[in-house]
């Protein structure tokens, strides 16, 4: 499985508003500065995230993007999943999780099966356990430690 860059770049957009939680609305060109994105491609990720309801828009002069939420009721996997859909590392997991559990017609007598099942089971329940928060006190204290971007 590899996360797309619709996926990094929302984790990394949210993840710097939710550092400017509670200041108001950060405007776009700012957050596409501050992180190194394109503008433009952030504006077409904020569509998908904010009728997700993880973000909001406000118009105007003073407008720009907030989280919707606090940061410590924003996962990872609710960020990952709404930009690139259900996380799956192999098609046949895929495609059950866009049907609805259905499994597929090997699912009795694939002998692999299981393993993939487990491993992403595993990576949602770490993209789960991980917050904007997490984020945010994870960079807090590497920059109390010494460390430098």
């Amino acid at each position: 499985m590899k996360i797309s860059t619709r996926g990094r770049y929302s984790v990394t957009a949210l993840y710097a508003l939710a550092l400017r939680y509670g200041e108001g609305p950060v405007p776009l060109k700012s957050v596409a500065q501050g992180q190194g994105l394109s503008e433009n491609y952030l504006e077409q990720l904020m569509v998908p995230l904010r009728r997700a309801g993880l973000v909001k828009s406000i118009r105007g002069a003073q407008g720009g993007y907030m989280l919707a939420r606090e940061p410590k009721e924003i996962t990872i996997s609710e960020i990952i999943t709404t930009v690139e859909g259900p996380i799956a590392v192999v098609d046949c997991l895929l495609a059950e999780a866009e049907a609805e559990d259905q499994p597929c017609k090997r699912a009795c007598a694939c002998v692999t099966r299981g393993i993939w099942e487990k491993v992403c089971d595993s990576i949602s329940e770490v993209l789960g356990s991980i917050t904007l928060q997490t984020l945010v006190d994870t960079d807090s204290s590497k920059k109390h430690m010494g460390c430098s971007q």
